[in-house]
């Protein structure tokens, strides 16, 4: 089956959307499947405000419609609501194609925080924009109860999976710091909540990996934390693995890929119990969900590292592909 995925989402991004895409491809094609990706590097583009990294297209409807018209794809899933994500939308509904769509990020919530529009708005425009997808991809069984809730309907399960070859139990002596070492990867943007990881009172050393618009700030606040940029392949795996205990400080991850790479190289997860993390390692006993996030986090240095890594070879790649193939709409 030919695959056309639209995302605004993509390379050089590095973020889990970007990383659930990657690794979704990667199974479709080793199932015999074509795939092509309608992202922003092939148009005009510009930077998203106060958010460089991301880059947005520009007027992009003629060319999406001559690209995806050269491909003659047979399904059609949009990754993203950005620029692409509604020209492709608008696409689909003129020539009366059905198509899936994924909510992988709360932006309602990344907006209130970031210019305080109420989250009532933000949600009104998504469902919106998703009403018309013969499936709504989502990852966890908290965020289909949010949405549905809110009025989404054609919800679909699409899980997540994990690289265990990658993400494996190494070497610590890879970090020299004191420890323990208390490790946060993910973007360094406010609707991540770092400071509430920065701020916490905790033994040993804080380790942050990632980049975003706070980097410089946090940085020049919190000179105690080593923070190590952004890292990929086998250098983000050394870092994991290196660390002692995972801390993911978000309230508003609709999954959160991070705390299956860290569980998968053997480190115990300290979260808030908030959606994501609550689907995730909830009941799991592969760590602690507190609102103290500072006593989640002692409580997690507890935890067998072997049953971190057992809990996270349940969670497969191809599994989760499959479960995206499912739910495609191909064209009559």
């Amino acid at each position: 089956m030919k695959i056309a995925i639209i995302s605004d989402a993509w390379l050089p991004q590095i973020n889990g959307v970007v990383r659930t895409l990657m690794r979704t491809i990667e199974e479709l094609r080793a199932l015999g499947h074509q795939t092509h990706v309608v992202s922003p590097d092939l148009f005009r583009n510009l930077p998203c405000p106060s958010y460089a990294e991301i880059r947005l297209a520009v007027l992009p409807a003629r060319r999406l419609a001559r690209l995806l018209d050269g491909f003659q794809p047979c399904a059609i899933h949009i990754a993203t609501e950005g620029p692409l994500g509604y020209a492709a939308r608008r696409y689909c509904l003129a020539r009366g194609l059905p198509f899936t769509t994924a909510f992988h990020t709360r932006f309602p919530e990344y907006v209130k925080a970031r210019i305080g529009m109420p989250l009532g708005a933000g949600y009104s425009v998504l469902r919106r924009f998703h009403a018309p997808a013969s499936g709504v991809m989502v990852a966890t069984l908290s965020l289909e109860r949010d949405l549905d809730a809110r009025g989404f309907r054609n919800l679909k399960r699409w899980t997540r999976g994990v690289d265990t070859a990658m993400f494996h139990p190494r070497d610590k002596a890879f970090l020299d710091l004191p420890r323990p070492i208390h490790l946060y990867v993910g973007r360094i943007a406010v609707e991540k909540n770092v400071e509430a990881f920065l701020k916490l009172d905790l033994p040993g050393s804080k380790l942050v990996v990632g980049s975003g618009p706070q980097l410089a700030d946090l940085k020049r606040r919190y000179p105690d934390v080593r923070f190590a940029g952004p890292r990929q392949g086998e250098d983000l795996a050394r870092h994991y693995a290196a660390a002692d205990v995972f801390v993911f400080p978000s309230r508003t991850d609709t999954f959160g890929l991070v705390l299956l790479e860290a569980l998968a190289s053997g480190l115990p997860v300290a979260a808030y119990p908030v959606p994501g993390p609550l689907d995730v390692i909830d009941g799991a006993s592969v760590g602690f969900l507190d609102e103290d996030l500072a006593s989640a986090a002692r409580r997690a240095l507890d935890v067998s590292p072997e049953l971190c890594r057992d809990y996270a070879l349940q969670f497969s790649w191809r599994r989760s592909a499959e479960q995206f193939l499912a739910n495609l709409r191909p064209f009559a």
